[in-house]
């Protein structure tokens, strides 16, 4: 059974990209587990061994390298959407992110039956229908760098502005920076947001204005190519850089509402997510499985030799 666990594990960590004899030493150093190539692996501490070693595993697994494109294959296991989320190639007014991949994720107003806006952020008026669509946990060392790119797109404008956001979550999902905001103001500006609290992200261009009238993006669904007034548009790739203060962990999250009506749709699109340099980890489902299945074993390995 212990060389079953052993096997297992190596197997996983295999699928991740990351090295077996690294993760084993590390164990090793740790005095949770010694490994023998003839007679597979031995528990030296017991039951209360297997948190630790999972948390060292699971440390090593989110650290581990991704495809540069985070929604190459779709949206990625583990994610969360409320409301309407989705992937696209370039697509309209929207193209393909620099830095990113073959596709790049989006969160819409459009067919979102879920209230969805940031509590006491907006101005005068409430959000109504929107989306947002939240990352896996993954860790992060004290000034590590979240970068990524984020595009977004309205068709409406006027007084009934909608707005989007990203806001950097801790594993608990309260609120560590609200990111940035993006919403069209009547002349065009869209990032700061008009009426918003301003970015703690560095965003590169600092102040964006839109191309006004450009609103050809099928997430839009009916509103694709439609304009209610002024302040409809695109406003390009903008790229966002926030350094995270304490070691953790963490989740993203892109959001985007209507303001005031569930009329005219907007939507924020979002690709070249790196962490730290390193691109946010897209774990597949099996391979969480296979960690869990190594553990498990691990486990009762332990139990039945402290028996």
């Amino acid at each position: 059974m212990a060389i079953k666990a052993a096997r297992t594990i190596d197997a996983a960590f295999r699928l991740i990209g990351g090295s077996v004899g690294e993760y084993r030493c590390l164990l090793h150093e740790r005095g949770i587990v010694a490994f023998n190539n003839k007679r597979g692996i031995h528990m030296q501490k017991g039951i209360k061994s297997i948190a630790l070693a999972a948390g060292l595993l699971a440390s090593s697994f989110a650290a581990s390298p991704a495809l540069a494109g985070t929604f190459d294959a779709g949206i990625p296991a583990g994610w969360v959407c409320t409301g309407t989320c989705g992937t696209s190639g370039a697509n309209g007014v929207v193209p393909l992110s620099p830095g990113g991949g073959s596709a790049y994720g989006w969160v819409t107003t459009t067919d979102s039956l879920e209230e969805v806006s940031l509590a006491g952020v907006g101005g005068l008026g409430e959000g109504t229908n929107g989306s947002t669509l939240r990352s896996v946990a993954f860790t992060a060392t004290a000034g590590a760098e979240l970068d990524f790119r984020f595009n977004y797109t309205t068709s409406d404008g006027e007084g009934y502005a909608d707005y989007a956001w990203a806001r950097l979550l801790d594993n608990n999902n309260n609120e560590v920076a609200l990111l940035f905001t993006a919403r069209t103001s009547q002349d065009g500006n869209a990032v700061p947001g008009f009426e918003m609290p301003a970015p703690v992200a560095t965003l590169n261009p600092s102040t964006v204005a839109i191309t006004a009238g450009a609103t050809e993006w099928s997430p839009l669904g009916p509103n694709s190519n439609e304009c209610f007034d002024v302040g409809c548009g695109t406003t390009g790739w903008v790229q966002s850089r926030y350094t995270i203060a304490a070691g953790g962990i963490y989740r993203l999250e892109f959001g985007v509402t209507n303001w005031d009506d569930n009329d005219y749709n907007s939507g924020l699109a979002f690709d070249a997510i790196t962490i730290g340099g390193e691109p946010l980890p897209v774990p597949e489902p099996a391979t969480y499985g296979m960690l869990l299945a190594g553990m498990t074993i691990l486990g009762a390995v332990a139990k039945r030799r402290k028996r």
